[in-house]
């Protein structure tokens, strides 16, 4: 069975680790620069509950090298993924099943589904329908990311906490391979509940991301600061209550109240969420695909965002104001 990592950053090294840890699988990693090169010479390290594991699976830059997958689990951040998608070609074959295991709308959210119209592209996510095109929406499955991890040093993972990582098919179906991708997963250690309503849990850990990441990027504060303050919490509140009222359009389910979904944030302590880490680092930030999305999709169905415009405007501005390393 061959599985290839597409992005071996944080939680795709946490991801990669673990899997290469299972026998009788063939793991490899797509990572560039200074990453790849500590991975090549000393292998992939991952810092876990105290320990040190180190592994050595095939890696490269180039997808060339590692020919066509069984499983290719795309763990890029979602704004870096229509940029490299072309790349990933030589992975893909007629069998290959892709897993998108990034924040946001995956681009195939809306296959099969009547809650947009047919053939409704959504820019923010796939920009000129690119990824569509190349991975193709019947290859797709859905993974929902809840661990928290991050790069130490090149080659170097450290896991924060979390194992979790509910999967799905996007229609519902307990398929063969959404359970050999379950029992992969299984197999290495991590948890991954097959979900028959994975979409409304992808809407679930947006409808959070939606606020906290770019509150964080604006007031560069850790979650437990956004919603202990009460005036930081509210705008939470009012942003979920218009993403609630765009995902009731689109018949999509919310098992917990904001209120709820708040207070599981809180609980990660002075976490710092990914918008505010890459401020931070002067990386890029996932901002569109996070929040300009739900801004896209309410605009497409005729819902208001006001707070949401708002926060969008002011941290757009704030990533103008970066320098990217």
């Amino acid at each position: 069975m061959k599985v290839c990592v597409f992005g071996a950053g944080a939680i795709g090294g946490f991801v990669g680790a673990e899997l290469s840890r299972v026998m009788d699988l063939d793991v490899s990693v797509v990572a560039r620069g200074a990453h790849l090169a500590a991975i090549r010479d000393e292998g992939l390290r991952l810092l876990i509950d105290g320990d040190e594991h180190v592994v050595h699976p095939r890696c490269s830059d180039d997808p060339e090298d590692l020919g066509v997958q069984d499983f290719v689990i795309i763990a890029l951040k979602a704004h870096q993924i229509p940029g490299t998608v072309e790349s990933m070609r030589p992975l893909l074959g007629e069998r290959t099943c892709v897993v998108t295991a990034s924040n946001g709308l995956p681009y195939w959210y809306f296959y099969g589904n009547d809650a947009v119209p047919p053939g409704t592209a959504l820019e923010t996510v796939d920009p000129g329908g690119r990824q569509w095109r190349v991975l193709g929406p019947e290859r797709a499955v859905g993974c929902v990311v809840f661990p928290a991890a991050e790069v130490v040093a090149p080659g170097v993972i450290r896991h924060e906490h979390g194992r979790k990582l509910p999967v799905g098919e996007p229609d519902g179906r307990k398929s063969a391979r959404i359970e050999k991708l379950h029992r992969i997963l299984t197999d290495a250690g991590l948890e991954a509940p097959i979900r028959a309503d994975i979409r409304d849990e992808i809407w679930l850990k947006l409808w959070g991301n939606l606020c906290f990441n770019p509150i964080s990027a604006l007031t560069l504060v850790t979650v437990d600061v956004i919603a202990r303050e009460p005036e930081t919490r509210a705008i939470c509140k009012a942003m979920m209550a218009e993403a609630a009222a765009i995902g009731e359009r689109l018949g999509l389910g919310l098992r917990v109240d904001a209120d709820r979904r708040i207070d599981g944030l809180a609980g990660l302590g002075a976490h710092k969420m990914s918008m505010l880490q890459d401020l931070e680092r002067g990386r890029s930030m996932e901002i569109e695909p996070l929040v300009g999305v739900v801004q896209e999709l309410g605009r497409l169905l005729d819902v208001p965002t006001p707070t949401i415009d708002v926060i969008l405007a002011l941290v757009r501005q704030r990533a103008a104001g970066v320098t990217l390393q």
